[in-house]
């Protein structure tokens, strides 16, 4: 319960400060370019952290990486609250505290992800994952929509505030207790890549990954939405807080739904068809002008693709041993944080060049063919009938 409090803590502080940071930057520079840079300064330091990180993890104590993550991003929260203040809150600050906070969640992914398989027996894992992507998601429904309203009163009240959630993540994850069995691994580079040769040689969990890679970096929208709230939309930092909260509601009620009816069959097609659900949904955002609208693309659009976290998570917990968990979880780290980060990017650029309406309709539409072309690229996935392979 501490973990799962903590856990909620530290996503509710990082949705409210992303919201900030995005918001500020765009009044700051009024581009769309420097939307997907600060998107890009994430990923580039997760990328090149992260395998890294997972071998750390499966070295030292998972809960106390986490807890070092919470305080580094919570320090991040009070430079930026302090440039406020101090009135030098600029474009290279705002991205040389993105650079941080990809460092931090380099760490984090990994370490949070691997703690999940020590805390609840196996027989429950699929339930536990599901309750644990509710509160999650319950967090990013939360986060934004506060960290809308409080930027009314100034970004440096969110941010002042995302520190001291940053800190109480902290202290609870110091409680958390589970035992630790270190893998005794040599520190050499085919250590560090062990995790990458697995997910390879795993094509059910290749697929999985991949396919949540390609469908969020085509079709995620997150980095373009201050420009939907403020110039399409016209709805303001509070219906920022709003659309980003959205595809978490959606998010929120399929994770209850299938704690309470846990997937049992099709799992494969079940995730290809809710990947095309939601570049469908990504392709209405795009076109709508109404803001109801667009909300009730943006929660479907986040139902959909819960049920492939969900299935993408429980495959690689029941298939990765533990003294591997942290160096596989670094890997789809990687895939998270590019589809991501990375996505961010994408959009800011296409954006640059097609404008945003465009960027979000040629995204769906990608998406819809990724969905397509997943099930002839990996029919280990699309056939894949249940969670746990039959002997």
């Amino acid at each position: 319960m501490r973990f799962w409090l903590a856990r909620l803590f530290g996503t509710v502080a990082n949705q409210m400060l992303m919201v900030a940071l995005a918001w500020q930057m765009y009044d700051v520079t009024g581009s769309a370019w420097d939307l997907g840079l600060v998107g890009l300064f994430q990923f580039a330091p997760q990328l090149a952290m992260t395998l890294p990180a997972g071998h750390v993890v499966d070295r030292l104590h998972r809960g106390s990486i986490f807890a070092a993550c919470m305080v580094a991003q919570s320090l991040a929260a009070m430079l930026l609250w302090f440039a406020i203040s101090g009135q030098f809150a600029t474009r290279e600050l705002i991205l040389g505290v993105s650079v941080i906070f990809g460092v931090a969640r380099a760490f984090q992914l990994p370490a949070q992800q691997a703690i999940t398989p020590l805390l609840v027996p196996q027989f429950l894992l699929v339930r536990a994952i599901a309750l644990s992507t509710s509160s999650v998601q319950a967090a990013v429904i939360c986060g934004p929509a506060l960290g809308g309203v409080l930027y009314t009163f100034g970004p440096e009240v969110v941010y002042a505030s995302g520190a001291v959630l940053l800190l109480l993540a902290f202290v609870l994850t110091l409680f958390v207790r589970y035992t630790h069995v270190p893998t005794h691994v040599a520190n050499t580079l085919r250590s560090i890549f062990a995790g990458v040769s697995f997910v390879w040689a795993h094509k059910a969990l290749l697929g999985a990954m991949s396919l949540d890679l390609f469908a969020v970096l085509l079709g995620g929208a997150t980095a373009l939405l201050p420009i939907y709230a403020r110039d399409i939309l016209q709805v303001g930092p509070v219906g920022l807080g709003l659309l980003r909260a959205a595809p978490a509601v959606g998010a929120l009620l399929m994770s209850l739904a299938l704690t309470r009816w846990p997937l049992q069959r099709k799992v494969g097609l079940r995730m290809l068809s809710c990947v095309a659900v939601f570049g469908v949904c990504m392709v209405v955002f795009g076109l709508s002008t109404n803001f109801v609208v667009s909300l009730a693309a943006l929660a479907i659009s986040g139902a959909a693709d819960n049920v492939g976290v969900v299935i993408r998570l429980t495959l690689m917990q029941l298939e990765t041993p533990d003294e591997m968990r942290g160096r596989v979880a670094a890997v789809n780290t990687i895939f998270i944080g590019a589809s991501n980060q990375l996505g961010e990017f994408e959009s800011g650029a296409t954006a640059a060049l097609f404008g945003p309406v465009g960027s979000v309709v040629l995204g769906g539409v990608g998406t819809l063919l990724v969905a397509v072309g997943w099930i002839w690229l990996f029919p280990a996935l699309s056939k894949r009938d249940r969670m746990v392979r039959s002997s």
